[in-house]
C-alpha cells in the first residue's frame, strides 16, 4: 500500500476513534477499530485486554527491537467545549474532536508507519507496535502491563504531540501525601499547637525549597503544593492538615532519591509517596534515532509532561504530530497536514535508522 493511501486511511481511522468514546479503562470499542485496520492491511496482531499490538512480519530474535507506541484512551471532555467532542469534523484544515491531538494523531501516524514497514525483509531493527490503553490515568492495564508480554524492547518511540520535534528527555512524577499535626480543640479555647497555623511555615518551606541538581535537558525539579485540606466545622480546631505535593523530577534524580530527600527534610509530621514507578526518561543524543532526527532538521528539547515513557526502562524518544499545549483543552484539534507531515517524518526517520545502507 502506498504512503499516500496509508495517510488517507490513517486520517479516516482517526475520525472513527474520535467518534468512539474511549475514556481510560473503557477503550474496548476503539480497540476494535484498530483491530479492523490490521485485518484490512493483513497484519497479524494480538489483543491483550484493550491493548492491540503486533510485530513486523519477519521478526528476528537476533536483532534489537524498536517499540512504536501511543495510546487510544482519552480524558473526559471538559465543560468548556462548544463543539461536540465526539464529532470529528474538519474546518480550516483542523480536525476537531476529543483525543485528536492527544494522542490520536500520533497513534494513527505510528500505525501507518508500522504498516509501511511491516513486510520489509531486511530491517536492522525488529518493530513492535502497541496501541495502548490507560495512559491518561496511568492505569494498571496499559503499556506497563504489556512489557512482560511483548518482546524485549531495546529502544522506543512514544507518540505524543511534540510538533515532530525530538523530546530527548521527559520529567518523571511523584505525588506525595503529607500530614501536619497539631492539637485538636474547641475554637473558643487557647491552642498554641494549631495545625492550620503550623502549616504556614511548612507551605513556605515547600515554596522556597530547591533540589540541588539541575539537568541540561529538563531543568530543575519542580515541586508544587496542589491540594490542602483541614477541618470539618467552624468551632473545632482540626488535629491535622493534609497536603498533596506534585513533584516533577528531572533526570538527575530517581524518584526514590526525591522521596528520601523530602522525608528527611520536609517540616511535616509525615510525607508519603503514592508511587515511585513514574521515573524520568531519556535517550542519549548520540543514539542513531536522535542523530537522524537532527540531520532531518528536527530540534531537541526536554518535555515537562508525563507519558508512557515513564514505564519504560530502555532509552525512549517522545515524538509525534500535534502540539502538547492543545492536549486536554476545549475543542481539541490537530491540523490534518500535521498528520500528513508526521507520517512522512516517521517514515524518513526509520528509513535512516532501520533500513540497511
Amino acid at each position: 500500500m502506498g504512503l499516500e493511501k496509508l495517510t488517507d486511511d490513517a486520517i479516516s481511522l482517526l475520525k472513527k476513534l474520535i467518534e468512539t468514546q474511549s475514556f481510560s479503562a473503557e477503550e474496548g470499542k476503539t480497540a476494535l477499530h484498530i483491530e479492523d485496520w490490521f485485518k484490512r492491511c493483513k497484519v497479524d496482531f494480538k489483543r491483550t485486554k484493550n491493548n492491540v499490538w503486533a510485530v513486523n512480519k519477519y521478526f528476528d530474535e537476533s536483532k534489537p527491537t524498536l517499540l512504536l507506541n501511543s495510546h487510544h484512551d482519552t480524558v473526559k471532555p471538559n465543560s468548556a467545549y462548544t463543539n461536540d467532542p465526539f464529532k470529528a469534523h474538519v474546518e480550516d484544515g483542523k480536525l476537531y474532536g476529543l483525543g485528536s491531538n492527544d494522542a490520536g494523531g500520533c497513534l494513527v501516524s505510528l500505525i501507518a508507519t508500522f504498516t509501511h514497514f511491516y513486510n520489509h525483509t531486511d530491517l536492522k531493527y525488529n518493530l513492535v507496535i502497541v496501541a495502548s490503553a490507560e495512559e491518561e490515568n496511568s492505569g494498571p492495564d496499559g503499556l506497563n502491563s504489556m512489557l512482560p508480554i511483548i518482546p524485549k524492547i531495546d529502544v522506543a518511540i512514544v507518540g505524543e504531540p511534540t510538533l515532530m520535534n525530538l523530546a530527548v528527555a521527559e520529567k518523571g512524577l511523584v505525588v506525595f501525601d503529607a500530614v501536619i499535626d497539631g492539637t485538636p480543640s474547641h475554637a473558643a479555647h487557647p491552642n498554641e499547637n494549631n495545625a492550620i497555623y503550623n502549616s504556614i511555615g511548612a507551605l513556605q518551606w515547600f515554596e522556597n525549597f530547591k533540589f540541588e541538581k539541575g539537568s541540561k535537558a529538563l531543568g530543575d525539579v519542580k515541586l508544587t503544593v496542589t491540594q490542602i485540606n483541614a477541618g470539618s466545622q467552624h468551632n473545632v480546631v482540626p488535629g491535622h492538615v493534609d497536603l498533596v505535593i506534585d513533584v516533577r523530577v528531572n533526570d538527575a534524580y530517581s524518584n526514590a532519591e526525591i522521596a528520601e530527600i523530602l522525608q528527611e527534610k520536609a517540616p511535616v509530621t509525615k510525607i508519603t509517596p503514592r508511587s515511585l514507578r513514574l521515573n524520568s526518561s531519556s535517550i542519549p543524543v548520540e543514539h542513531d534515532l536522535v542523530k537522524a532526527g537532527i540531520a532531518m532538521g528536527r530540534t531537541t528539547y526536554g518535555s515537562p509532561t508525563l507519558s508512557d515513557q515513564a514505564v519504560l526502562s530502555c532509552p525512549s524518544l517522545k515524538l509525534g504530530p500535534g502540539d502538547s499545549t492543545r492536549s486536554h483543552s476545549a475543542n481539541e484539534f490537530i491540523y490534518v497536514n500535521e498528520i500528513e507531515e508526521g507520517i512522512q517524518i516517521y517514515v524518513e526517520l526509520l528509513n535512516r535508522v532501520i533500513i540497511p545502507a
